[in-house]
């Protein structure tokens, strides 16, 4: 079961009956987030496979995973805004488990990205997943 924070992404997508109104609010979630500093944009921290540039900082709190995400996209910065409420605050253990295909599936994510932000949501859900093994 997904965290709290992201099932209210999935009933108000569930309210949203058009995807140009759900894309809209991705974006709103992305502009909404706090921003990342820019001395956490380093190499070690960008994301590869990704068409736009993308960040992610792992922030692993008594055993609980946390991150900052940032992207010179605006899509992907709300999709990075999305991960945040799927992921943020799981305990590191149930990061790897959480089927992150399916819950993002719930919200039609896959029918209405192109093949490039797919790919570089999927190395982002990888790279997340890769952080909490190496923490865990």
């Amino acid at each position: 079961m997904a965290q709290a924070a992201f099932e209210e992404v999935v009933e108000d997508f569930e309210f949203l009956e058009d995807w140009e109104d759900r894309y809209r609010m991705v974006i709103e979630m992305g502009k909404s987030m706090e921003p990342m500093p820019d001395a956490l944009k380093v190499p070690a921290t960008k994301v590869e496979g990704c068409a736009s540039q993308v960040w992610l900082h792992p922030q692993i709190e008594d055993g609980t995973y946390h991150f900052q995400g940032d992207s010179d996209a605006m899509i992907v910065r709300g999709l990075i805004a999305v991960l945040h409420r799927l992921y943020d605050g799981l305990p590191v253990g149930e990061v790897g488990a959480l089927d992150a295909r399916a819950e993002l599936g719930r919200l039609g994510l896959n029918d209405h990205l192109s093949a490039q932000r797919s790919n570089g949501l999927r190395a982002m859900v990888d790279r997340i997943r890769e952080q909490a093994a190496a923490a865990a």
